[in-house]
């Protein structure tokens, strides 16, 4: 059934009914309902600066303010109506508001536009997702931290390329993705700066003629800022592609990590074990126990990417200020969040219920691991490196010659490489000492991830410090009939 114009929040310019079809297509309430908390919150802020203004009495001011309040209670309750012509969030309360309290609910639009009020319901909304996610974050950091923090002392394979590479410390493995995770945690700290600019005042796009006091609504809904322009603050979405891209990258990082973990359980390396919790079997192969919460995130990682990519194809063709197309924005967040909420929660699980096998980890080291250390040793005899390289790859290729491990060379035979090696060239074949001379800041000798640890475990302390919190119902959201 098509919905009479003179409902809507534009029906006055229209005489017809609009098609069915187009009411349908032109709806954003089946998903932008998700703000409904930030839309109220905006427009309590808002009626107040429209008392300030003089623009309503404090009699109507608090009548709206208590309408709102029960629009807020029916939502949290899961007993908010949606009805036939609640084409947005907006339209939604705002029609809930006038079934309360009557006329003064005419009021509360004045001046504003649905442009400024959905920007801010998004920037408000993000804003809190923001502060979800970073504590998301956070929690699996500090999991890995810990963890790399008691297996300190194990040692595995590096690879590069996919090859054997040079032995290093598990740990180390760990905190090479906890570093890249404290990094997302700081980039997102850095976009919710930039959400954290208001818009409301700004209007459709020139501005309000009204004598709204911008500041005020700053302080009522806590943001940092006031837009500068109310072109560019009601028709740009640079805080949605920003967040988008973050997404992206920390999909990124944890795609990668989940693939590593795919292959250190697999058979072929059997390093590790996930939990039960995380795995599923096979509908037709009853021994197959399969990685399928990795595979699942680095699906996922390919989902935030395509709605970052579809987002900024959007972005790029459009005129300046608010165009419908923006609708789009909304979806791709909400999705967004969504994902990656679930990814960091299931990659906590992974992390803190696996079971690592040591000893085929140790195992996995061979003396082919230690030719770089070969060619260390020629270098403390005060051999040039590169002259060192060089030397090292030929007592690899006669080990292979003699298909033997480079550890069963005797002195006799490196020495027909080179007359500096001596007996003391025993101490190479040691994994423990090869892994204790990378001692600098960064390395993986245990002194150095001990202090990887040390300033993770700071970090941690320092951002857990500033977690701002938010009330779990505005984001373990069921959908109003």
């Amino acid at each position: 059934m098509a919905a009479s114009e003179g409902d809507k929040l534009w029906g006055g310019r229209f005489v017809g009914d609009t098609d069915p079809v187009m009411e349908k297509f032109n709806a954003s309430i089946s998903y932008d309902q998700r703000m409904w908390d930030a839309d109220i919150r905006g427009s309590k802020a808002y009626v107040k600066a429209l008392e300030k203004a003089e623009l309503v009495t404090t009699e109507e001011m608090n009548s709206i303010l208590q309408g709102m309040d029960q629009v807020s209670q029916e939502w949290s309750k899961g007993a908010f109506v949606i009805k036939p012509g609640d084409e947005d969030i907006h339209t939604a309360n705002e029609r809930r508001l006038k079934e309360l309290i009557g006329v003064p609910a005419g009021k509360l639009h004045t001046g504003r536009s649905r442009n400024d009020q959905v920007v801010t319901d998004m920037r408000l909304w993000l804003r809190d997702a923001i502060s979800v996610l970073t504590e998301n974050t956070l929690q699996l950091v500090s999991t890995m931290v810990e963890r790399a923090a008691v297996e300190i002392d194990v040692l595995f394979p590096g690879y590069t390329h996919m090859q054997r590479a040079q032995p290093i410390r598990w740990s180390h493995w760990i905190l090479s993705h906890a570093v890249a995770l404290s990094r997302d945690v700081d980039q997102l700290q850095e976009i919710k700066r930039r959400v954290n600019v208001l818009p409301l005042g700004s209007g459709a796009i020139a501005g309000t003629p009204f004598d709204i006091d911008r500041e005020l609504l700053r302080k009522e809904l806590a943001f940092d800022d006031i837009s500068l322009n109310s072109m560019d603050a009601t028709g740009q979405r640079d805080f949605v592609a920003e967040f988008l891209f973050w997404a992206s990258l920390c999909l990124t990082h944890l795609s990668k990590m989940a693939e590593d973990l795919m292959l250190y359980s697999t058979k072929e390396f059997s390093f590790l074990m996930l939990s039960d919790a995380y795995s599923t079997g096979s509908s037709l192969m009853p021994q197959k126990k399969n990685a399928d919460s990795l595979e699942l995130i680095r699906s996922k990682a390919g989902r935030v990417f395509g709605r970052c990519a579809g987002f900024m194809m959007t972005l790029k063709g459009l005129p300046s200020t608010y165009n419908k197309d923006l609708q789009e924005d909304k979806e791709a967040m909400f999705d967004c969040y969504d994902t990656v909420h679930a990814v960091l929660q299931v990659m906590a699980g992974v992390m803190s219920t696996l079971k690592i096998n040591q000893s085929v980890m140790e195992a996995a080291l061979s003396p082919d691991m230690l030719a770089t250390d070969v060619a260390y040793y020629l270098v403390r005899k005060g051999v040039p490196f590169r002259e060192a390289h060089g030397m090292s790859g030929k007592v690899v290729v006669m080990a292979e010659s003699k298909q033997i491990p480079l550890n069963q060379l005797t002195v006799e035979d490196l020495s027909t490489i080179s007359p500096l090696f001596e007996s003391d060239v025993s101490s190479v074949w040691d994994y423990r000492s090869s892994v204790e001379q990378y001692s600098a800041p960064g390395g993986t000798a245990k002194s150095s991830v001990t202090a990887q640890v040390e300033q993770l475990r700071n970090w941690l302390a320092k951002k857990t410090s500033t977690l701002t919190s938010v009330p779990s119902h505005l984001f373990n959201f069921k959908q109003a009939a």
